[in-house]
């Protein structure tokens, strides 16, 4: 590659300005908008096949997009992403400044106040980040710039996955490496939000003391099995810094604080005030839950106590006589009221199918849900349905009838020309069931469970290509704005001719990571996995968070 050559027929190379595992980067001019960028060149695996090098291109080139999404003052811009002679090409933002790498390597182990200073810009660049759904995977001092008046920039958002550095490649060459990962991502997991907060640390932690926590010596191998093991030596230079870092380095994401409260707590680290930061939740966890159940095994001599067992010695006291004839009446009275009620449901029930008999079966099953059950959705229900029918996710057990097989039955199925007969007269009888069955029997609970959330992001991608409006009303409106509005989720999907969804596994309580391959409409495939964030306190089970 030669200086002066034009990139995509718009980027002028000049001074190669940095080398590194994944590319070389340029300065470059740029002659349409005549101003300075720096343009990288993605170099690809070479023991990569023909489809993996087709995939890893794809997959750079939408990292990058992903990349451009984000706008803040201390991550560097993307500006493009371009293809030359089959090779993506990333056009950012022109930084004359040294890698924090580079200075650590000029002036060794830095002050504790400005190293926070540092870390604390860099965090706020990938809260934001972290709040659009993107993941930086490779946070590391070589990715860090440091400007003279001390700004700090993050650079390289996604693109180490995209091109396969710090992974185990198909021939089993280790490439990168993996001194600045989280413990997690060296065991074969998932990146997440926390992988980052754990990578910042090691970050800081090699900024602060000399040496990243787990060392990077000539073996990566070696490195990665002791990043695994996350036995992180306590900091000695680290001053007031300190206990933060061991807040980021915790060994289980649970334990790591989120990206903007690392922020808060590294500013007030490089402003001389103390730090604050939230107990870890496995703290809270961890509190033994069994003590009130202790308690009042010591307090059987009470007096409290003495008044619920002298009833049972003696039937004289007055307030425990009566009770024990009250309380069978009572449980009889209820008996009778449950038995009627279902007995009404059995009547009911009984009524709508005489009355829908003369049609078809089709038809009457379908007129058995009405057509708006699906503004009544429940979490538990969307679990049970499975994968086929996320749309109907919110498919309630409003008829009792109904309530056994309500995951077979989704409001589509509702025929063109059964509204007259059965929707006018069977929607109005379906409620009355419903205050008895919520006497008889608990309600679903709000909370999304790990099965029902992978159940949901299977069947969310069910519905994709074919059924867009669909998939777009499975998340949330708040996501729904992140994404760019219904059009660009339109035109996304307009390019995909199939989706292939692989492994969904529970990541978190509201959580999951799927592994997707689509199919573009040029044939090519590629290939991601996604993390995704499902809440269900609105009553229905909705996206509110995703990643790559």
């Amino acid at each position: 590659m030669t200086a002066d050559r034009l990139i995509a027929g718009r980027y002028r190379l000049g001074d190669p300005i940095g080398t590194g595992a994944m590319g070389v980067v340029w300065r470059a001019d740029d002659v349409r908008l005549r101003r300075t960028v720096a343009v990288k060149q993605l170099l690809l695996n070479p023991g990569l096949t023909r489809v993996q090098a087709m995939e890893a291109k794809l997959r750079a080139m939408r990292e990058g997009r992903i990349a451009a999404r984000l706008h803040h003052p201390n991550a560097v811009t993307v500006f493009d992403v371009a293809e030359e002679d089959g090779q993506p090409w990333l056009v950012m933002e022109y930084v004359d400044a040294p890698s924090l790498a580079a200075v650590m390597r000029d002036s060794g182990p830095l002050d504790p106040r400005r190293v926070a200073r540092i870390g604390a810009q860099v965090a706020d660049a990938l809260a934001a980040a972290h709040d659009a759904g993107i993941v930086h995977r490779d946070v590391k001092p070589a990715n860090v710039l440091v400007t003279d008046n001390g700004t700090a920039k993050i650079t390289d958002f996604g693109i180490s996955r995209a091109v396969g550095d710090v992974t185990v490649t198909s021939t089993g060459f280790l490439a990168g490496t993996p001194a600045y990962l989280a413990p997690e991502i060296a065991r074969g997991e998932d990146s997440s939000p926390s992988s980052d907060v754990f990578a910042l640390g090691s970050t800081l932690y090699a900024a602060v003391e000399g040496a990243p926590p787990f060392g990077e010596g000539e073996n990566p191998l070696a490195t990665l099995h002791a990043v695994a093991r996350a036995d992180v030596p306590t900091p000695t230079r680290a001053g007031a810094l300190g206990p933060v870092l061991m807040r980021l380095l915790a060994s289980e994401p649970a334990e790591r604080p989120g990206m903007r409260e690392v922020q808060e707590a590294l500013a007030a680290v490089a402003e001389g005030r103390e730090p604050e930061l939230a107990e870890a939740e496995t703290k809270v966890i961890a509190a033994p839950a069994p003590a009130p159940v202790v308690s009042p095994t010591t307090v059987l001599p009470s007096h409290e106590v003495l008044p619920v067992e002298t009833p049972m010695l003696a039937p004289a006291p007055q307030p425990p006589a009566p009770r024990p004839k009250r309380e069978p009446a009572d449980r009889q009275r209820l008996l009778v009221l449950v038995a009627s009620g279902v007995t009404l449901v059995l009547v009911i029930i009984a009524v709508i199918v005489l009355a829908t008999s003369g049609g078809k079966k089709g038809e009457n099953t379908a007129a058995t849900i009405p057509p708006g059950a699906s503004s009544a959705p429940a979490a538990a229900s969307a679990s049970e349905t499975g994968a086929a029918q996320p749309t109907s996710a919110p498919a309630a057990p409003s008829s009792g009838a109904a309530a056994p097989s309500s995951g077979a039955l989704p409001p589509t199925a509702l025929p063109p020309g059964s509204a007259p007969p059965p929707g006018a007269t069977t929607p109005p009888a379906t409620p009355t069931p419903s205050p008895l069955a919520s006497t008889t029997f608990t309600p679903a609970a709000p909370a999304a469970q790990p099965a029902s959330v992978t159940a949901f992001v299977s069947g969310y991608y069910g519905m994709l290509p074919g059924n867009i409006d669909g998939a777009w009303s499975q998340l949330s409106p708040a996501y729904q704005g992140q994404t760019g509005g219904y059009q660009a989720y339109q035109k996304f999907w307009s390019g995909i001719s199939a989706v292939r969804v692989g492994s969904v596994t529970p990541n978190g309580p509201d959580g999951a990571v799927a592994n997707l391959t689509y199919t573009l409409r040029n044939g090519s495939t590629s290939s991601e996995s996604r993390w995704f964030k499902v809440d269900s306190s609105s009553g229905r089970m909705l996206i509110t968070a995703s990643g790559v």
